[in-house]
């Protein structure tokens, strides 16, 4: 069975999480969406929510499996016997911080990572631009799924 990792924060789920996750399960017998806990990170949405964002996004799928971490990804990849991390490219500055990672998670394990490049309609989305809309009252729907409500 065939299983990636597919990790980040989450904060909140956006169009462009759906679209890597959705694509994912086409490449991987599971798809293991893993939110990773920061004390240091001040989140906009508790991991509760979070977590709940993603379930029920994904409720009618199987191949996903929604869990929570802590510490290095790599090293939560060898506890679950997890050999791939799934990643989703935005843009050239992305591909660099990313391609270090992977690198340095190669280094460190035999764990490969898989770059999927996002579609078009969802490259520009990201956590950071959907919390700045949410903060400012505009209309961020437009970026996330249904499951992503503010209260």
């Amino acid at each position: 069975m065939k299983k990636a990792l597919f990790p980040g924060s989450f904060d909140p789920l956006t169009l462009g999480h759906v679209d890597i996750i959705k694509r994912g399960v086409a490449l991987f017998d599971e798809v293991i969406v893993a939110i990773g806990i920061n004390s240091e990170k001040n989140y906009m949405f508790s991991l509760e929510e979070r977590k709940h964002f993603i379930e029920d996004t994904f409720k009618d799928e199987p191949k996903v499996k929604v869990v929570t971490y802590e510490g290095l990804t790599v090293q939560f990849c060898k506890e679950i016997k997890v050999p791939f991390i799934l990643r989703g490219l935005r843009n050239p500055a992305d591909f660099e911080f990313e391609k270090a990672i992977a690198h340095t998670n190669r280094q460190l394990s035999k764990i490969e990572t898989v770059f999927l490049l996002t579609s078009a309609r969802t490259s520009f989305i990201s956590s950071s631009i959907v919390r700045d809309v949410i903060r400012n009252h505009g209309d961020y729907t437009v970026l996330v799924p249904d499951s992503v409500r503010v209260k």
